[in-house]
């Protein structure tokens, strides 16, 4: 097997569902540690809630002039809901535990260790290399958003974390806002005197049917995701608590859907006489960039040079690349080959997994010039 194949197995067996990163983290640690650099974790850990907090690790060796660089990858898989037990077949690894295999993100944390082991025993120079290494990505990018961004020296980064073939580069993401949603009604017997119960699932569920579901337009999404409410099922649910989202690259759109479901939600409780409750928060916001931009022409050259095709996309989902745009550090997002993730079926192919090498080399490479 190649050095990356064995990384990416060993990590992938390692559950680390959001804030349970630590085996994980403390692996990485310790493969970094093992070429002779310096590991530091700062104490985000605390504050998102986490047992892990973020990992930096910079590179010596810089050289004058050039662009410095730092990459990003998220410890965090979201939660397998059986063992993680990967397994190669016809060049592809594949979880045989019937749950995900992780490779969203651990694809990228076993190319960025691998690529820097190659720096470190070959010696090769360069501009500035940082890795960072993040929490609780899956839930709300937590991880990235509790990190001092000024502690990294890089003037440019990037992200290798969106399921698609190698070469495609994604130059936006859109904003995303997430909405918690609670109907209180009345409890009462459903037998015995049900007319004085108010049903909070009955207007959780009228509000539901009111929304605006689903791929809005192309630029545009929302979804319903998760609902509980009630306490016996013979008496009238006196509340309803359920989630929402909203995400679209334009702010504007954003902020009409949500303003749309929330006037949904006061309508059906005035319908069943429920009170309802709403939080809304922005959980990332959106980027974008054009085709001559540095970041993208830097992308650009290294996965020529690694003889890939290069395509542009939009992504329908957020990524730490989010936070750093937000923060004024222009980063981007490359695809890495992994495929069907958050799935059963998610899978990476072997010849992925090397490439990615290649392409961290590359980019070490052309951001020297």
């Amino acid at each position: 097997m190649s050095a990356a194949l064995d990384l990416f197995v060993e990590l992938a067996a390692l559950p680390s569902p959001p804030g349970e990163e630590r085996v994980v983290a403390d692996r990485v640690t310790g493969y970094l540690r093992e070429l002779g650099l310096e590991v530091s974790e700062d104490d985000a850990g605390e504050k998102i809630g986490s047992n892990s907090g973020n990992l930096l690790c910079r590179l010596p060796g810089r050289e004058e002039g050039g662009t410095p660089i730092f990459l990003c990858a998220h410890l965090d898989t979201v939660p397998p809901q059986g063992p993680i037990e990967p397994v190669v077949s016809d060049g592809v690894v594949r979880n045989a535990g019937g749950t995900i295999l992780g490779a969203d993100n651990k694809a990228a944390v076993a190319a960025m260790l691998e690529g820097a082991r190659r720096i470190v025993e070959e010696q090769r120079p360069h501009a500035g290399l940082e890795l960072l290494f993040t929490q609780k990505e899956e839930v709300g990018l937590l991880g990235a958003g509790a990190f001092d961004h000024t502690l990294l020296e890089a003037e440019l980064g990037y992200v290798y974390d969106q399921a698609g073939p190698i070469g495609q580069i994604v130059l936006g993401a859109p904003t995303g806002r997430v909405l918690t949603v609670r109907f209180h009604g009345r409890a009462a017997h459903s037998g015995m005197s049900p007319e004085e119960g108010r049903s909070a699932i009955a207007a959780a569920a009228r509000a539901i049917a009111d929304l605006r579901l689903g791929r809005i337009d192309e630029e545009t999404t929302a979804n319903v995701g998760v609902i509980t409410g009630g306490t016996a099922r013979n008496i009238i649910p006196e509340w309803c608590t359920f989630e929402a989202e909203v995400r679209s690259h334009d702010d504007r759109k954003v902020a009409d859907v949500v303003q749309e479901m929330l006037d949904a939600f006061g309508f059906a409780a005035s319908l069943e006489d429920c009170t309802v409750e709403t939080d809304v928060r922005e959980t990332y916001g959106a980027y974008s960039f054009k085709r001559g931009d540095a970041v993208v022409e830097l992308a650009a050259t290294a996965l020529e040079r690694c003889d890939f095709e290069v395509t542009t996309a939009l992504s329908g989902g957020g990524a730490d690349a989010n936070v750093f745009n937000a923060r004024g550090i222009p980063c981007l997002n490359l695809a890495n080959g992994m495929a069907e993730i958050h799935t059963p079926d998610e899978h990476i192919a072997v010849s992925d997994l090397d490439a990615m090498v290649d392409v961290t080399l590359a980019l070490v490479d052309a951001a020297r010039a």
